[in-house]
This record gives structure tokens, C-alpha cells and sequence, in this order.
């Protein structure tokens, strides 16, 4: 895989924020004396497509973390009411990046692979955005906190939902996708989406990708056998211990 695959540069940003509805401060929680935010930058850090990982926080406690391990972090507003605004916030003073991956802070268990096919997919396709997707059963798809996704046969996301989609009347009858927690953007259209204002869709369901499916932009989604665990929970922190211990 090439470093560029045509013109533009690449930047990954994690944002960072320390409050979290179900589990308070997962970022700073340390598994083998590694705060998950950590985990995250080392593995953005062996991208091939990327050119810089930056993290984005609100939180000083972050802040610090992050310089401590060596990466390159920047403090943002404490106002944004999403990792996408606080993005946005950083790329409105580094004009020189094309693309952005919007990588989550909290999915440890992501691999370089799976944020250079998020990348390659953006970049080699007329989407808008590029996200992924790996095959869930029935039951998995029956936990509000694994996101669902429908696509058409381009491989294009039609919608997003914490409910089981599609409707199994006749079990089988469909392929089940979770979403997977990163995104790739072309940077004039992150920076039009945040402009936008939240839509009805999002707001029931908590997700703000629908905000760009409500406006029409094209979502490319690409599948893989990758199982990442978001932490969440305090069950999915002793997953991924079990998961880092084997």
C-alpha cells in the first residue's frame, strides 16, 4: 500500500473527551499501565496513509497524558456537542490536510489495516464519507449499543440505527451489519456537515451520521472480518483486558 494514493495529506484526530454517560473518564483507564487513549494514538501511529495522528480534547488530564506519550494533542473548546465540531475546530487551523479520519478514542481495538481501508475507500470512490461495517448475528444486533447499518448494493449506507434493521420477518432472508466507529471524510465536507443543524433523525437516534444521510451526502461503507470492542462499559473495559491478556 502506498503512502499517498493520490494528491492530498492525510490526518487522523481522535477526539478526546473526558465525560462519558456510562463510563467516567474510560479514556484515562489504564490496561497494562496504558491509558485507552493511548492504545488508540500507537495504533493510528502505524497507519500507512496517513501523513499525522493528532488527538483533540477538552480535558487537561488528557492533555497532559497525551504529551506525556508523545503524541501530538491539541485543546479545544469545551462547547462542542460532538467529535466531529471539535475536529473541525482543529482543522480550521491546519488548512494543509484533504482528508480526515475521525477515529474514536475509546475503540483500542481497531487495527492499521481497518483505518487504511476506511482511508483507501474514501479516496478511491466518489463518496462523501467512508465508514465500515463487519457482520453481526441476530443477537448481537438486538443491543441498542451496536449500531446497525443497511446498505444498497453499492455498498452505500442507507441508514443507521440502534434498532435491529432490517425487520427479520423471515429470519436469514438479509446479512445483519454493525457499524464500526471510525470515518473518513473529505475535509470541505466534514467542515459543511458540522455547519448544518442537527436533524430529526439524529436526534432520536443519537447519531450523527444521520445528519449526513438526512442532507444527502453519500456515505461508502466498506465490510470487514474485524470485531472491535468500543469501550462502553465497564463489560466491554473486562473484555478488552481478556482480549489484551490472550
Amino acid at each position: 500500500m502506498t503512502k499517498m494514493i493520490k494528491n492530498g495529506k492525510v490526518a487522523i484526530i481522535i477526539p478526546a473527551r473526558y465525560a462519558s454517560e456510562r463510563l467516567k473518564g474510560k479514556l484515562m483507564i489504564e490496561v497494562l499501565e496504558k491509558p485507552i487513549i493511548q492504545w488508540v494514538w500507537e495504533i493510528a501511529k502505524k497507519s500507512q496513509l496517513a501523513d499525522e495522528v493528532i488527538i483533540a480534547t477538552d480535558n487537561k488530564e488528557i492533555f497532559d497524558a497525551a504529551r506525556a506519550f508523545g503524541a501530538r494533542v491539541e485543546m479545544t473548546s469545551i462547547d462542542h456537542k460532538s467529535g466531529s465540531d471539535r475536529i473541525c475546530e482543529v482543522l480550521t487551523a491546519r488548512p494543509e490536510f484533504d482528508y480526515v479520519v475521525n477515529l474514536q478514542g475509546d475503540e483500542p481495538s481497531i487495527t492499521p489495516e481497518v483505518i487504511d481501508l476506511a482511508i483507501k475507500n474514501l479516496i478511491n470512490s466518489d463518496a462523501d464519507i467512508s465508514t465500515l461495517v463487519r457482520e453481526i448475528t441476530p443477537e448481537q444486533a438486538e443491543n441498542p449499543n451496536c449500531v446497525k447499518c443497511v446498505l444498497d448494493n453499492a455498498f452505500n449506507a442507507l441508514y443507521f440505527s440502534r434498532s435491529k434493521i432490517p425487520y427479520e420477518r423471515n429470519s436469514g432472508a438479509a446479512k445483519i451489519y454493525g457499524h464500526i466507529g471510525i470515518y473518513g471524510y473529505k475535509k470541505e465536507v466534514l467542515m459543511k456537515l458540522t455547519s448544518l443543524p442537527q436533524a430529526d433523525l439524529e436526534l432520536a437516534e443519537s447519531l450523527e451520521q444521520l445528519r449526513a444521510l438526512k442532507n444527502g451526502f453519500k456515505i461508502k461503507v466498506a465490510v470487514t472480518s474485524l470485531n472491535p470492542i468500543g469501550i462502553d462499559t465497564k463489560e466491554d473495559l473486562e473484555e478488552f483486558k481478556k482480549r489484551v491478556a490472550a
